[in-house]
């Protein structure tokens, strides 16, 4: 143990820390891990910016175009349609096609889209057939991630072990290098879901509407502004009613004239408000001497019928913008044309009150009141997804045929090795803007620039461990412990521990961690590092025991009204299934 090993190590403690309390966002955590080493003098600039010329870092930048590319020309627009058709014959039936439709998705095309892709049609199909949307919401990401490990671009953790194997002198890992030991885990978790996973799933009882679902128990009351009211002449958003007492104005009418919500509004006297509010706040609203309560009911889904508005329910998707701010702070009204947020389910409750002042998270689920140019604004924000009505993508024949040959094209000159990945990325990302498939705003809106910056942090991890030696000493160790039982046993611990840190931290973070350690692991036995990396790759993807173990668990947590103990219930027998399938199909596949 040197000073530099000490060093290293302690900084990797406290970004493991950082990680797993969530204090702050993934991609300013891995910032701060390769600013601390560089500035400890760990690393040097050159070594510490190394990261983001990574190939692993480009090539995942470029897929995520292409797949924004793909789903933007309609390409995949009839898959929803199948499903539907299929849910609507048999629960069973649309269970497997579920998985089978995401697992082969995800193969190829970014998981977190797929599963954005067909939530929408999922929670339709549910209520349609009558099932509770807890029962298929779980098989849809777990189906999305056991696709993902069957080839190199299925999933950046993936094309991130091959960058980390390629920065030590290693062969990068080959496309369809994943596909044989992905296919057993696909097959085996279909099977596991299907005979007994099924009957561990929730089943959430069905609301009839989404006031119920979400439990509003407020009330519309009208009141009206009287001459004197201290909010008369001043706009909506600076009124006493909104500022002091929080009340969420739905509706203004005057002279019999409904008018469209704006937080610049001016207030006028005789206006007639609609506003949805909780029981206490309204014995304060009849106390206000400056307003007159027209009448009060409880609120129904009906009772947002102004300018065509409806309710819809949307959820902050994983690495938002939005992720920790509150509506206030997003100003999420003006921003939105006047869209109202009615209630947030957070994690395990629903919340009713001070929802402005509501701290946001992935996966939350807003309940919001939007007519439909509002709505459709909505949908093309990146940082919400609607989730309560599906509506299918125009099918663009002019982009698909070089959309689809494109794609292709990019596949089979990294599998064929005609060209490394990067380039064949790269190359099918200029093709894309050239042949007008996507424009060049989309293509840089289609990147998660959070992903891109966490890679490049992370990777900086892997680099200290492997100069100053930590790497070396860290798999001294595991060998001094298990190797004793071989190095069989020595991959089915690095299997485990992968699995289970990814569980509580990011897959990605994870992955940085422990691939540097897993070669050199393999190096110090003298036995190929191959398996040892594929344990990595695999088990970082493999997460299903809770639900922040990666991106699409979370997004579906809200949605699927789960708790933290159902993804223990249904993912820890998986995991377990799939840490003794990988001990036995790894070693065959890819020989120590």
């Amino acid at each position: 143990m040197t000073v530099e090993i000490g060093i290293v190590l302690g900084i990797i403690l406290l970004a493991v820390i950082l990680f797993v309390t969530e204090r702050l966002s993934i991609d300013t955590v891995a910032i701060l891990t390769m600013v601390l080493f560089m500035a400890t003098g760990i690393l040097t600039p050159a070594e510490g910016f190394a990261g983001f010329s990574n190939p692993a870092t480009i090539t995942v930048a470029s897929m995520f175009i292409i797949s924004s590319a793909i789903f933007k020309s309609g390409a995949l627009s009839n898959v929803g349609l199948c499903l539907t058709r299929i849910g609507r014959k048999s629960y069973l039936l649309c269970l497997l096609l579920l998985m089978l439709i995401a697992g082969s998705l995800s193969a190829f095309i970014n998981d977190t889209a797929v599963v954005a892709l067909l939530m929408p049609v999922v929670i339709q199909v549910s209520k349609d057939i009558r099932v509770s949307p807890s029962k298929l919401l779980i098989p849809l990401s777990f189906g999305s991630l056991m696709g993902g490990v069957c080839t190199l671009i299925g999933t950046s953790t993936n094309i991130l072990v091959s960058g980390i194997a390629e920065a030590q002198g290693l062969e990068p890992l080959q496309m369809f290098e994943f596909l044989p030991a992905g296919i057993w885990f696909l097959v085996a978790g279909i099977l596991y879901m299907f005979f007994i996973g099924r009957y561990l799933l929730p089943d959430r009882k069905l609301a009839e509407n989404l006031s119920e679902e979400f439990g509003l128990g407020n009330y519309i009351t009208e009141i009206v502004l009287l001459p004197g009211s201290p909010s008369v002449g001043v706009p909506l958003q600076q009124s006493n009613l909104v500022r002091d007492l929080d009340i969420e104005v739905m509706q203004v009418t005057r002279d019999k004239e409904r008018l469209q919500v704006f937080p610049s509004l001016i207030l006028r006297a005789n206006d007639v408000l609609k506003v949805l509010i909780g029981v206490e706040k309204l014995k304060k609203l009849k106390q206000d001497q400056g307003v007159k309560l027209k009448s009060e009911r409880k609120f129904r889904d009906e009772d947002v019928g102004m300018y065509d508005s409806m309710l819809y329910e949307a959820i902050v998707t994983p690495n938002s913008y939005m992720e920790g701010k509150s509506l206030k702070e997003l100003n999420f009204r003006a921003y939105n044309y006047g869209a109202s947020v009615l209630a947030i389910r957070h994690r395990d409750e629903i919340v009713h009150e001070k929802l402005a002042h509501v701290k946001l998270s992935a996966g939350d689920v807003l309940l919001i009141t939007a007519n439909s140019d509002q709505a459709e604004k909505l949908r093309q924000n990146d940082d919400i997804l609607i989730i309560s009505q599906t509506v299918r993508s125009e099918f663009k024949y002019g982009k698909i045929v070089p959309v689809m040959l494109i794609s292709i094209g990019v596949v089979l000159a990294a599998a064929t090795g005609l060209v490394p990945i990067v380039l064949s990325a790269m190359v099918g990302v200029v093709a894309m803007v050239i042949f007008k498939c996507i424009r060049l705003d989309e293509a840089y809106d289609a990147i998660d620039w959070k992903v891109i910056f966490m890679l490049g942090g992370v990777l900086s991890m892997g680099a200290a461990l492997e100069k100053t030696g930590a790497a070396k000493l860290l798999a001294d160790y595991l060998i001094i412990g298990v190797g004793q039982y071989g190095p069989h046993a020595l991959l089915s611990v690095f299997f485990f521990t992968t699995f289970m840190t990814t569980n509580f931290m990011s897959n990605n973070a994870t992955a940085a961690l422990l691939a540097p350690i897993a070669i050199v692991t393999a190096q110090e036995l003298g036995v190929s590092e191959r398996p040892f990396l594929m344990a990595v790759a695999y088990a970082a993807s493999l997460s299903f025991m809770t639900p922040m173990g990666y991106q699409t668990n979370t997004m579906i947590y809200g949605p699927g009204n789960y708790r933290f103990s159902d993804y223990l219930k249904v993912g820890t027998p998986l995991n377990l299934l799939f840490w003794i399938l990988a001990s036995l199909i790894i070693p065959f596949f890819f020989p120590l």
